[in-house]
């Protein structure tokens, strides 16, 4: 049991600040985050050629300790004597928050073993800024970070959240946006998905749609920048409801109406989330 006051007892030993990062636009730099870098001893960057663009933005002259997974082994037992000596300092990552899909979780469970005060400043997560404003349910939802990046790997774990009610949020390279949603499209079936790309930037873009309707757009647009995917979490409402309709009968009575068999089984398709693909192939193998 450990119970920490963050600001409430006098210390002897140094504080570790984690502290957020703008994830494009430099103007969602908080006030506090500038004066928190401006007053520690030393600021843990993940880049600190990333980070020195921001201390110069802001006219913040700090010591920088270069902090990456490559040198945490080696580096945590030096910050945990610094901050035991008295030093306050701040880690920060790129863009965002520390630890989010970036290094320095490590860095705050070796403070709190050694009962150190750990305090983290509010400010830009991409994944909870898109959420908001993707049009699919914020809550419940659930963060997975990057995705494996094998195709096999990559189905069996969504295999395994297939069935999860929340809302899924992932990361993902542009050039294997299109890999990802074709093996989600595989195992999810045609669900609602948001791609947010760019995010606070002047090009920032949401492309709200099916997976398969995303598919046709990129294969159209190819992707550039720092994307994410939102996708919506498994109705099982919906799928009850829809395991009960007869779409092969409904595509029938669209052609009786007139229409084509592909424009039947695109529409029939879009309007209950269905893999056209699939659709196409039960209509045809009928």
């Amino acid at each position: 049991m450990q119970i920490q006051k963050s600001f409430k007892e006098q210390k002897t030993s140094g504080t570790l600040y984690l502290v957020p990062t703008p994830i494009g636009n430099l103007q969602d730099m908080s006030y506090r985050a500038v004066q928190t870098l401006n007053e520690v001893d030393f600021i843990c960057a993940e880049d600190t050629r990333n980070t020195g663009i921001l201390l110069k933005h802001f006219d913040i002259i700090n010591k920088q300790i270069a902090f990456h997974e490559h040198n945490a082994f080696e580096k945590i037992p030096q910050l945990i004597a610094l901050l035991k000596e008295g030093h306050d300092l701040a880690q920060v990552s790129d863009a965002g928050m520390p630890s989010i899909s970036d290094p320095g979780h490590d860095l705050v469970k070796a403070a709190i073993a050694e009962d150190l005060t750990v305090v983290a400043l509010p400010g830009a997560s991409a994944g909870i800024t898109a959420l908001i404003a993707s049009g699919l349910a914020p809550q419940p939802h659930i963060f997975y970070g990057f995705l494996p990046r094998k195709a096999g790997q990559q189905k069996a774990f969504f295999q395994e959240k297939e069935a999860y009610p929340e809302t899924q949020i992932f990361y993902e390279s542009p050039y294997r946006v299109t890999d990802t949603l074709s093996n989600m499209l595989s195992v999810y079936g045609d669900r609602q998905v948001v791609l947010v790309r760019e995010l606070t930037k002047i090009y920032e873009e949401y492309q709200r749609g099916s997976i398969s309707e995303l598919l046709e757009s990129i294969s159209d647009n190819p992707l550039k920048g720092e994307c994410l995917l939102i996708v919506s979490g498994f109705d099982k409402d919906l799928n009850d409801h829809e395991a009960d309709i007869d779409y092969l009968a409904l595509i029938v009575s669209e052609i009786s109406a007139g229409k084509k068999p592909n424009q039947a089984i695109k529409e029939i398709a879009k309007k209950y989330q269905l893999n056209r693909q699939e659709l196409y192939q039960a209509y045809h193998n009928n």
